[in-house]
């Protein structure tokens, strides 16, 4: 039976070329049949796949999971990038990692998704669509805002004029919402974030809603601006003034393989460089200098 792979790559860039490459010969030695997927294409047919190993940085793992959307298949992230939050493995690993899925020693993690729908004012038909980070409602105008009500399970929260606003998994948590203020949510936590975007708004705080919630923002007639709603920064769909997104976590998750079992909090502390110097730790361990520890006797 042929054990096929996608390799998802993007060959603009001379290091993501000799990536491919080293993929493909490293696949090939351990007896699976690499699949590639380049630039904006992707093979045609699919066809049966056991996993995808993606090479660049989150972005182009957000193409992975829009190209096996409802697969199953895992994804394997190979950091190109300069963050690489969802990658699980660096580029001077390529030969081990590709062993390691081969003897199928890794384990699988589902990431929840979002399913969006987009009213749009005088038509019948609904506009679908889906991301695995973030839908973000952005202004056209980049002299104008927006006028939007936000909307928690069928109840009206709040009207305010801002620039836009962001709906994100716990996995977008790290990117567009992140920018703008949002909480970072650990992945294992099954919730919805609703992030404004420079508002103009005395109660316009970053919301974070379980995953039976449906959010909504309606772009109120008085609005001097159009908007455009982007899902992942990949599938964008113009949304005029009247218009209404609802977002709801989706039943389809993307599955991410996994090669270590590393704790979430080690992930943002190499991906972001965050200072733990002085760090004591573990049970026993000697307080961290500054905390209260009581009065004995």
């Amino acid at each position: 039976m042929t054990r096929r792979v996608l390799v998802v790559t993007h060959s603009g860039r001379e290091e993501a070329v000799a990536a491919t490459e080293e993929t493909v010969r490293a696949l090939e030695a351990v007896g699976l049949t690499p699949v590639l997927a380049v630039d904006d294409g992707g093979p045609e047919p699919l066809g049966d796949l056991e996993l995808a190993i993606v090479l660049g940085g989150d972005g182009t793992i957000l193409r992975a999971a829009e190209l096996t959307r409802g697969t199953g298949i895992p994804l394997l992230g190979v950091n190109l990038g300069h963050v690489g939050f969802l990658a699980e493995s660096e580029r001077e690993n390529i030969a081990e990692a590709v062993r390691r899925l081969a003897d199928g020693d890794f384990a699988v993690e589902e990431r929840s998704t979002l399913d969006v729908e987009v009213h749009l004012p005088g038509e019948a038909d609904v506009v679908h669509g889906w991301a695995l980070n973030e839908a973000a409602l952005e202004k056209s105008d980049p002299a104008r805002m927006i006028e939007v009500v936000i909307e928690v399970d069928g109840r009206p929260l709040s009207a305010f004029g801002c620039d836009g606003v962001v709906m994100a998994t716990a996995t977008g948590s790290t990117a567009h919402a992140f920018s703008a203020g949002g909480p970072v949510v650990w992945p294992d936590v099954d919730g919805m974030i609703l992030v404004p975007l420079s508002a103009h708004a005395l109660f316009a705080r970053p919301l974070v809603v379980g995953p039976s919630s449906v959010l909504a923002v309606e772009i109120v007639n008085r609005s001097p601006a159009n908007a455009m709603l982007s899902c992942d920064g990949r599938r964008r769909v113009e949304v005029p003034v009247g218009s209404r997104i609802e977002v709801r976590r989706s039943g389809v998750p993307v599955r991410l393989a996994r090669l270590t079992h590393a704790p979430f909090t080690d992930r943002l502390v190499s991906k972001f460089g965050l200072p733990v110097d002085g760090w004591r730790g573990g049970t026993g361990a000697p307080r961290p200098y500054g905390t209260s520890v009581g009065r004995e006797g």
